[in-house]
């Protein structure tokens, strides 16, 4: 007797989304709650914290709807078998149009056009009511109808012309790498991000923000002696347009080498009255540079995608766990797909551990912020994030230590405000 692949697949699903469930509704408890944390308390307005709470629970009304709407999407497409139904109708599309069905290139990329087109269909109704309807009841949204579907019709472009050549160069590897395939996905893969880390910031990211260069004055001295006192080799320094979209603020940093840029958004430095508070969240930044947690974290990344290219070598010939998805025949882009559903317990494992790295580096980062003296301005800096952003006050600590990639505020803060051991 075969192993019920799917069924497995499919139950484990269930599973988890019945465990996820259970956290989101943890966490829901958490954010009903009336009062703020102690360590929040005359830190954060109390009209704040109950915009906070309203938006929170808003949010989390409409994660219930959205992930019970998904599981029972994707359960039936697996259980109904829509795949194999659907790559037999695409089969038939190529065929129509007069090209070679039998050509997997010319067959994978009518699925996946297929399956692109279903995707924006099916989630468009989602997007527009998270930002048209709760992302605007809180006034957070900024961009008008036009540039959404402006936006989206940008995003799926760039989808037609970066998909082809990337899924074509990936079954060519699949059908000629022989014994060292593993090897020879992972380093296409591994020169692919490198090639769009590099083309994203400068191609790709300025056909949907504009990048200026932030203006001569006390702010852009202060970071650059920042930068400059850590050896950071800042090479610019720009101001993203942001609010043409939302009032939520972050800042960030990229570039490789001796070639960094910072980029800070335009409403971080609206919320931010105090040049000195922005400053503390680039010295966080750069802490997490200075420390190697962006290497770090690239370097986990590939040895994961390296494990996961060597798992798929190893089943991808099996006859029978097609058959159990119902497909009598081995196309490269679908032994993928099924590939990425038998190893969903090990996904959610790694996530999980992988939050627990990414949590401590964020306290690491403080840290080092701390170290320069930046301990007050981060903390105001920090608070005044979860201010503006209306970021939960209250969170369950199962549901942040499954989902969170960064502490809650109230733990950074303790950090923050713990003293430092003296050495010996």
């Amino acid at each position: 007797m075969e192993f019920p692949f799917l069924e497995a697949v499919i139950g484990f699903m269930i599973l988890m989304y019945i465990f996820e469930t259970y956290l989101d509704l943890r966490q829901h408890t958490a954010l009903k709650l009336p009062t703020l944390p102690k360590t929040l308390e005359g830190v954060i307005s109390q009209e704040k914290f109950e915009k906070s709470r309203a938006y929170s629970l808003d949010k989390s009304h409409f994660h219930f709807i959205h992930e019970f709407v998904t599981i029972l999407m994707d359960s039936a497409i697996l259980f109904f078998r829509v795949l194999p139904w659907f790559w037999k109708r695409s089969g038939d599309f190529v065929t129509l149009v007069g090209l070679n069905a039998e050509n997997e290139i010319l067959h994978t990329l009518a699925f996946l056009g297929g399956v692109m087109i279903w995707s924006q269909i099916t989630d468009l109704p989602f997007s527009l009511y998270s930002t048209f309807v709760v992302e605007a009841r809180h006034g957070f949204n900024k961009q008008t109808i036009w540039l959404f579907f402006r936006d989206m019709v940008k995003g799926i472009c760039l989808a037609v012309i970066l998909g082809p050549p990337i899924v074509s160069a990936i079954i060519v590897i699949v059908q000629k790498g022989g014994a060292y395939l593993a090897i020879y996905l992972w380093a296409f893969m591994f020169v692919l991000s490198l090639v769009m880390m590099t083309l994203y910031p400068v191609l790709i990211a300025p056909l949907f923000n504009k990048f200026t260069p932030l203006p001569e004055g006390e702010l852009r001295q202060k970071i650059e002696k920042l930068a400059s006192s850590l050896k950071f080799p800042l090479k610019k320094l720009f101001v993203v347009d942001g609010s043409t979209r939302s009032s939520h603020s972050n800042a960030y940093m990229y570039g490789f080498f001796k070639n960094k840029r910072i980029v800070l958004y335009d409403t971080l430095i609206q919320q931010c009255k105090d040049d000195e508070e922005i400053v503390a969240v680039i010295a966080h930044e750069l802490g997490h540079w200075k420390l190697n947690h962006t290497m770090y974290s690239f370097i986990a990344v590939q040895i994961l995608t390296f494990l996961q290219f060597g798992g798929y070598t190893l089943v991808r010939n099996s006859s029978s766990l097609f058959q159990s998805f119902g497909f009598d025949t081995q196309p490269v882009i679908i032994g993928l797909i099924i590939f990425q559903h038998t190893i969903i317990p090990l996904q959610h494992l790694v996530s999980f551990a992988l939050n627990l790295v990414s949590r401590s580096f964020e306290f690491q980062a403080d840290a080092f912020a701390k170290k320069l003296g930046y301990a007050s301005a981060l903390r105001a800096g920090l608070v005044k994030l979860q201010e503006e952003n209306l970021s939960a006050m209250n969170t369950d600590p199962w549901y942040s230590a499954y989902h969170y990639s960064h502490p809650p505020l109230v733990e950074r803060l303790d950090a923050i405000d713990k003293p430092d051991k003296k050495a010996d």
